[in-house]
Order: structure tokens, then C-alpha cells, then sequence
């Protein structure tokens, strides 16, 4: 299937080395395509109109050679290769603008209908004074609504991609300058929030012709050859940074690892299995040093929409999301935030695919709307069997993306939509706690408070870290959110999340975070809780929504963790005095306010604790909801470390 996909792009530009490209040249051009980067995605979040796009920033920017290959690192974007596939760039002209949405016809670059994806091509002038295209500026972003089933075309039992949206195949939008009005008829008419698509869309549209026009300036200003040359290099420099500093890092070897998305929406809650066979080859290897992914073993196609186009393009999309996971590796934690992902990483990394008919090589017409399941679950298979290489030099499991939102009519009787994407905790890590209510979308956040209760019916009535939440460690993991939201209108409220049953895994004696939950009227007489994946569970007005988010991972030991630490995690309110009791052996007297250490019940309590453990233990630690859907064994073939032999010297 994905064979016939393939594009004859992806190699140099020039013949020029990296050594020969003046390097201050190669700094002064990659911070300029950073500041264009920045400039577009600013643009579009003070232009664009949903709350999704202006409040939420579920959008990103990239810049890409005329290759296709991604030059910035700042953020992952989409694929430009269906745009070349379907469009040669000799048929472009200054103006166009070129859009699509279908997940099947994105070469894997878009993974559901509402992510909607404007791409701008750069032109400059040939060695014969004729414009041509030298690169390209994309952008896309989450919207509100393309139309399907449900608001927000999520719907979480969906078995066909024609339930969930409008599908649109690369098409030209805008023709030298020219919007396509019928195009954009359209789509607003497939729309339940039809000015806000058609705010988003001209923002997104405007904001790269932007991009396009000051990446223009940067070619006429050096030189067509000169530009080409330093984008080689930036590459170049790139792919030896990370053979050098995080490739080496991970011993010659095969490692094997798996974890699992627990409902698809359709079935009844299994596990989904998402497997990696990863293979570190040595220097000598005749197909070079690198890594090998190997999928073989993830689970069938799912009949619910948590389903990804992996298998496009030699899975250059997945090995650019994938490959920030190998930062964790750096030597330091500043020196992994220096680190950008661009196309430097691809040739670094090798993906085998299973036949068609898997989570990640799904036939069409497939549903997929749910398909972050997947792949965010993907980031922590990656860390997990690279962990097993390392002896748990890798954070534990992070918190995943999941959609939570009401809709209704206002109080003045309109229709209204809200969606937030919700963050959750980081995994501990091995120099350090995790960090609380982060957002796996780059630069993404929750709504504020002051816009949702000006413009929906309902009120905020606390915003604050899920107590408890993070799994207990050494390095305990990142807090959730807990938060509570309480109708001022009937409703419905909407999810798309999972980790509502597994947990994020906690690795080398660190325990599992707490999963996520939704409980509906709390403290009333209709309390319930509701499915993490839930399109319209009824809301009535003075009902209270609470909303917890997941906890990271926590790594190593929690009675190794020092008294002092669990103490100061009481009194800034992330650990409760019975949490501390029953996760870390430490005895707290007093108010959580203000705690007091008891030390000698402390050593009591920690030197029973670990008499009573079991000789042998898995490297992971899944949690207790791993048991619901194994049959009862609470860990996996897969989570055992053999210990390493002892060496004759």
C-alpha cells in the first residue's frame, strides 16, 4: 500500500559538505528560520477565532525544503510530500495555496479529519532570472469542527472514516492569490461551527503567504546555491549531534518492549497492543549505524477510531514525532533542551512496518479520529524498550493527550462548542520529580478561565493539581489536573481520552501515576462516573463535573525517596498525609498545612515494607488496572530485566 506513495524526495540539496558552509552563515539562517516559524504561528494565534486555535494553540507551523525535508526543530509538523505527490512543484505559482485533511491521502502527516493542513509554496529566482520554488512554509491545526456525527467530528464509537468529517484530498485553495470560494463554501457548510472554520482557515492561509514572502527575503538576500548550502548543513549537523551524543548512549543490541491503548469506543475495554523491536546496529553494520523499529506484533486494526496511517513515506512522520523521545539521553537536561528534531534525525532511524491491517497500518477506509491513543502511546513504547537498554536511564511513563469539553445552547439559547485539551503529569526521571500538568502538544495550554465563563455557560470553580495523582518514586511523577466545572444550562459533556484504566507505568521500582476520571454531579444525588470516551453524556444545570487528569510515572524506589521531600510534597499540597503513609513509609503527625515528621515510625514503617517485598520484581510497574484487562497477571513478559551477568574482571 504505502509503496505506491513513494516521492523522489528526501535527498541533499547540494554536493557542498557541512565543513565547507561558513558556520556562522549556518547560525544566522537557522535562527531566521526559527523567527519565521515563530512569526507564522503568532500570526495564526492573533488572527484565527476558535478557541481550539487562539486559546488552546492546538496548531503548529514548519518550514521545509524544496525536498521535503523539515528544517526547523522547534515543533513537529506535517508532511508536505501528498502536496509534491499531487502537485509537481513546476505547476506552482506565488499564491497558491494547497490544503488537505484526508488522513489516507496525508502520507501519514495528518492523523484526523479535524486537523486541517494549509501548505505555501517559496518561490525565488533560477539562474535564469525564472521564479521556482526553493521551499515551503505548512501549517495546521486542531479545529472545532468538519462536520460527522458528533460536534467536534470525534465521535468514539465511529467504524468508518465517513462518520467522522469532511474529507478533503490535496487540493489547490487559494490559485495565485485567489481563493477558491467554492472550496471554502464547502467546507463552512460541512461545519457546525462555520465562522470559526472560515477564521481559522484564512488566518492559517495568511499567516504562511507571510512565512513564504519573509522566506523570500532570505534568498534574494544570499543567494539561492548559498541558502540551499547552509540548509544541507543544518541537516548534516544534525544527524552527527545525535549519532554522537544520543545514539551512543544505547548499547549494540535488540530490545523488545510493548504497551497498550485499553478501548477503541466499540469493543469492550482490551488490550491494544502497540509492540517495538528495537535494534541498535553497530558502526560496522553495512547499512550503517542506526536504529531499526521494528512494529511487528502491534495489535489488528482496531473497529473503533484509535487507528494511525503510520506505514506512508518510509514513516518519516512517525520517526520526526517519534524522535524526541531519544532527548532523554543527552547528557544533561539543558543540553536536551537544545537538541531540535528536524529531517537531521531520519537518517538515523529505520521503521519496519507489519502487513496492512494493524493499529498502525489500518485499510480504508478505517476510523481514526482517536488515533493519538496510539500514537502518544507509541512515545512511551519507544521509552520504555529504550529504558531496558539503558538500565532505566529514561523518564517513566508521561501523561497523553485527551479531549474534554460541553456543548449545548447558551444562555441566550445559540449553539456553542468547548473543547480543551488538558495536559497531565510527566514521568520522574532520573536526575528528578516530573513535571506537573504538562502539555505533550508544544506550546499548547488550557483554556482560561476568564474567556470560558465569558463565553459558555457554565462556571470554573476550582482549577488545581490532582493530590496524589503522580506515581510514587525516588523521583516521584508529574501532578494531573483536577478540575471542576459546575453548568449553569443543561448540557452534554464530551470526552476522548484513555489511561481511564491502565496507568502511566512507573519503571525500575517506581510506581504507576494515577489514571484518568471524569465524575459527573459530585456529591449529589445523580454522582456517576463517566467513560473516558463519552460523545454526549447529559449534563443537567447546578451539576458539578470533575475532571482528573493523569499522573506521570514514577522512577526508582519511593522508600528510597528522602522523608524531607515527601514532607514538602504534603505542605505544597501534590501528596496527602495518607498517600505519603501508604506509597512512600513515611509517617506524618499534624495537619497537612503543616506536617511533622515522625522519624522513628518512619524506619519502622520502611524496614517492614521492604521485608515484605517479594525478592524479584518487573523492571515496570503498570498498576493495578493492567490486571482488569490481562486476565489477572499484573505485569507482562516483556517488563522483566534480566539482571546483568557479572563481568570475569
Amino acid at each position: 500500500m504505502s509503496g505506491m506513495r513513494q516521492h523522489p524526495f528526501g535527498y541533499r540539496l547540494t554536493e557542498v559538505p557541512a565543513s565547507d558552509v561558513d558556520p556562522v552563515l549556518v547560525e544566522i539562517v537557522e535562527g531566521y528560520l526559527a523567527s519565521v516559524e515563530m512569526e507564522v504561528e503568532t500570526a495564526i494565534a492573533r488572527t484565527s477565532r476558535s478557541p481550539m486555535i487562539r486559546d488552546a494553540h492546538d496548531f503548529r507551523a514548519g518550514i521545509h525544503d524544496r525536498h521535503l525535508r523539515k528544517l526547523t526543530g522547534r515543533s513537529y509538523s506535517a508532511l508536505v510530500h501528498p502536496i509534491a505527490r499531487d502537485f509537481p512543484p513546476e505547476t506552482m505559482r506565488p499564491g497558491d495555496v494547497f490544503f488537505h485533511n484526508d488522513v489516507y491521502e496525508s502520507e501519514g502527516g495528518i492523523g484526523h479529519l479535524p486537523d486541517l493542513c494549509v501548505t505555501v509554496p517559496v518561490f525565488a529566482a533560477d539562474a535564469a532570472g525564472e521564479p521556482s520554488v526553493v521551499a515551503f512554509v505548512q501549517a495546521f491545526g486542531h479545529h472545532d469542527d468538519i462536520g460527522g456525527a458528533v460536534p467536534g467530528s470525534m465521535p468514539s464509537n465511529a467504524t468508518s472514516v465517513f462518520a467522522e468529517g469532511l474529507m478533503v484530498p490535496p487540493i489547490r485553495l487559494w490559485d495565485a492569490g485567489v481563493p477558491n470560494a467554492a472550496a471554502l463554501r464547502i467546507m463552512t457548510r460541512n461545519s457546525r461551527m462555520p465562522e470559526s472554520l472560515a477564521a481559522d482557515l484564512d488566518a492559517e492561509c495568511s499567516a504562511c503567504l507571510m512565512g513564504a514572502r519573509r522566506l523570500g527575503e532570505l534568498f534574494d538576500r544570499y543567494g539561492v546555491d548559498t541558502v540551499e548550502a547552509t540548509f544541507d548543513a543544518i541537516l548534516d549537523n544534525t544527524t552527527a549531534t545525535y549519532r554522537r551524543e544520543i545514539l551512543s548512549k544505547i548499547p549494540v543490541g535488540q530490545y523488545v518492549w510493548e504497551d497498550y491503548a485499553e478501548h477503541d469506543g466499540v469493543e469492550e475495554p482490551r488490550l491494544h497492543t502497540q509492540r517495538i523491536t528495537l535494534t541498535r546496529t553497530a558502526a560496522d553494520d553495512p547499512d550503517g549505524e542506526r536504529l531499526v523499529i521494528d512494529f511487528t506484533g502491534t495489535g489488528p486494526q482496531a473497529r473503533g477510531p484509535i487507528n494511525h496511517c503510520g506505514d506512508y513515506a518510509e514513516g518519516t512522520f512517525l520517526k520526526k514525532w517519534l524522535a524526541p523521545i531519544l532527548r532523554n539521553l543527552a547528557d544533561s537536561p539543558q543540553r536536551m533542551a537544545e537538541l531540535d528534531v528536524n529531517e537531521g534525525v531520519v537518517p538515523l532511524i529505520e521503521m519496519r512496518f507489519p502487513e496492512p491491517g494493524t493499529l498502525l497500518t489500518p485499510i480504508f477506509p478505517a476510523p481514526t479520529n482517536a488515533r493519538t491513543f496510539v500514537i502518544l502511546r507509541l512515545l512511551g513504547v519507544l521509552a520504555g524498550v529504550v529504558a531496558k537498554a539503558v538500565d532505566g536511564q529514561m523518564p517513566a511513563d508521561q501523561e497523553t493527550i485527551r479531549y474534554t469539553g460541553v456543548y449545548g445552547d447558551d444562555l441566550e439559547g445559540n449553539p456553542y462548542l468547548m473543547r480543551e485539551v488538558l495536559g497531565g503529569g510527566s514521568g520522574g526521571r532520573p536526575h528528578g520529580d516530573g513535571e506537573d500538568t504538562i502539555h505533550v502538544v508544544p506550546d499548547s495550554r488550557n483554556l482560561p478561565t476568564e474567556f470560558t465563563e465569558s463565553r459558555f455557560p457554565f462556571r470554573v470553580e476550582s482549577l488545581g493539581l490532582a493530590v496524589d495523582s503522580g506515581g510514587a518514586g525516588l523521583h516521584r511523577g508529574g501532578l494531573g489536573y483536577d478540575k471542576q466545572i459546575r453548568m449553569l444550562r443543561d448540557g452534554h459533556f464530551m470526552s476522548i481520552a484513555d489511561r481511564s484504566i491502565l496507568a502511566c507505568w512507573g519503571v525500575r521500582g517506581g510506581q504507576a501515576g494515577q489514571p484518568f476520571s471524569v465524575t459527573v454531579d459530585v456529591g449529589g444525588p445523580n454522582e456517576r462516573e463517566v467513560d473516558a470516551l463519552a460523545d454526549a453524556e447529559p449534563v443537567q444545570a447546578g451539576e458539578l463535573i470533575r475532571i482528573r487528569t493523569t499522573g506521570g510515572g514514577g522512577w526508582g524506589d519511593p522508600l528510597e525517596r528522602a522523608a524531607a521531600d515527601v514532607v514538602r510534597d504534603v505542605r505544597w499540597g501534590k501528596v496527602s498525609i495518607a498517600g505519603a503513609a501508604r506509597d512512600y513509609g513515611v509517617v506524618l503527625t499534624g495537619s497537612a498545612d503543616d506536617p511533622e515528621l515522625d522519624a522513628a515510625g518512619t524506619q519502622a514503617m520502611r524496614q517492614q515494607r521492604r521485608q515484605a517485598r517479594p525478592a524479584e520484581a518487573p523492571f515496570f510497574d503498570r498498576g493495578p488496572g493492567y490486571a482488569r484487562l490481562s486476565g489477572g497477571a499484573t505485569s507482562a513478559e516483556v517488563d522483566w530485566v534480566e539482571p546483568a551477568e557479572p563481568s570475569d574482571g
